[in-house]
């Protein structure tokens, strides 16, 4: 049996039911009054407010090793600051990206190096005791090569002088104190105890989250100064009093007129191979930072770390590249080279496995040195490059000397990081 639903008609205002024409005439009207009404409601609610356009002291650009402690002392200082990066903070791209640099010493003559290096270490200890996971580790660095080397010498001297942690000695002192390498009559060597080994990408994260500032993924052109306000343009509308480009490889790029041929990006391999199951002889503490400079330093390495494997490179300028588009595959030349170097000074490493490697570039001065300048013509835009693969480890000097320039713009520019000193890098192929 079917239930009949029976709903009683609402009276209308006056006591009157309305008729059936007047209920659809109604219900035909109701989306558009519904309509109105939403419209109504929307214009009455608050408009969302533009994004503030925001002015800073500095920006920076780059969030590389220099970058990144530029950031860190000028916010330290009381600074506003916004740190740029195409690529974020650490890529593989960047020189400062992959898995662990050296820091030393021992510069030979060269003690505006040593210098910074001294003066650096404290910070990226800091930085590693609080770290979720070491940044600094204190393998030691041993500087080999034969009597006589004057470079060796220097650096000896250099540490003696400057009351830093070292010992030294002939070459029955080297083969007695590390039995897994190969030493030849005549060899002296030098091992620094104070230093070691940073972690390469994590640090530079580290560096900027210990800052507290966010690193922001933009593609930043050449500087533009507003002549109205006298303030630098960022690309989303906001301004800064001051601009630090330190872009590493990129450099030249943004700025060929004045860099090209200046500062160069070029090519370079690192190796890692893989020590038999338990031995334990080619990681800390047993082996320590070293470096080989029987073969005018060319060639390096790093202990085991962090499960990376034992780390061999060539220190030697490759081939001109463009850091966007290179593509980072090694070569079996440069894998065998390394190979019938390791056979030589690491017999017990003759038949590794390659585990890994990398392609990286260095950015190359034509003097080697730094590049902390102004752009030539403006008094408030910073140029910094030139780590010429060896920057990373002075990333906390070279950035306290940047934010010094820009908290006291009389301060004078160190002559040998001048804009002026640096001429033509001769091209080399090596590779």
């Amino acid at each position: 049996m079917a239930i009949a639903i029976t709903r009683k008609r609402r009276p209308v205002a006056g006591g009157k039911t309305p008729s059936r024409r007047a209920l659809l005439t109604g219900l035909a009207a109701l989306p558009v009054a519904a309509t109105a009404a939403a419209a109504e409601r929307r214009s009455k609610k608050r408009k969302p407010a533009k994004p503030k356009v925001q002015h800073v002291d500095v920006a920076i650009i780059g969030a590389g090793v220099f970058g990144a402690w530029t950031a860190w002392h000028l916010l330290r200082a009381g600074k506003s600051v916004r740190l740029f990066d195409a690529y974020g903070a650490g890529h593989v791209r960047a020189s400062s990206g992959g898995e662990s640099r050296v820091i030393r010493m021992g510069y030979g003559a060269d003690a505006i190096y040593s210098e910074m290096a001294r003066e650096s270490l404290p910070y990226w200890k800091s930085l590693s005791d609080t770290a979720s996971a070491p940044i600094f580790h204190n393998t030691g660095v041993l500087w080999f090569g034969p009597q006589g080397d004057a470079y060796t010498a220097q650096s000896l001297a250099w540490l003696q002088a400057n009351r830093v942690g070292h010992e030294h000695g002939d070459v029955r002192w080297l083969q007695n104190k590390y039995r897994q390498m190969q030493f030849y009559q005549g060899e002296t060597g030098v091992l620094e105890t104070e230093t070691g080994a940073l972690i390469a990408g994590r640090g530079v994260q580290e560096v900027i989250a210990d800052a507290q500032i966010t690193v922001e993924r933009v593609v930043m052109p050449a500087p533009l100064l507003s002549k109205r306000i006298k303030r630098h343009s960022l690309p989303d509308g906001g301004t800064a009093d001051h601009l630090v480009y330190a872009l590493g490889p990129w450099l030249a790029e943004l700025f060929p007129q004045q860099l090209m041929n200046k500062i160069v990006a070029t090519r370079q391999e690192v190796y890692h191979f893989g020590a038999p199951q338990g031995d334990t002889r080619f990681a800390p503490p047993e082996l320590p930072v070293w470096a080989d400079n029987s073969n005018n330093g060319i060639f390096y390495g790093i202990p085991d770390l962090e499960g990376a494997g034992f780390k061999i490179a060539i220190d030697r300028h490759g081939p001109m590249i463009d850091p966007d588009t290179m593509e980072r595959q090694l070569t079996p030349a440069g894998i065998a080279e390394a190979r019938a170097y390791i056979a030589r000074r690491f017999p017990a490493l003759a038949s590794a496995p390659l585990i890994g490697g990398r392609v990286c570039q260095y950015e190359n001065s034509s003097n080697g040195d730094y590049l902390i300048d102004r752009f030539p013509g403006q008094e408030r835009v910073w140029l910094v490059g030139g780590g010429s693969g060896h920057g990373f480890k002075n990333g906390p000097a070279v950035g306290k000397r940047v934010a010094a320039h820009i908290l006291a713009p009389k301060l004078a520019i160190e002559p040998r990081f001048s804009f002026a000193t640096k001429g033509t890098v001769a091209a080399r192929t090596v590779f």
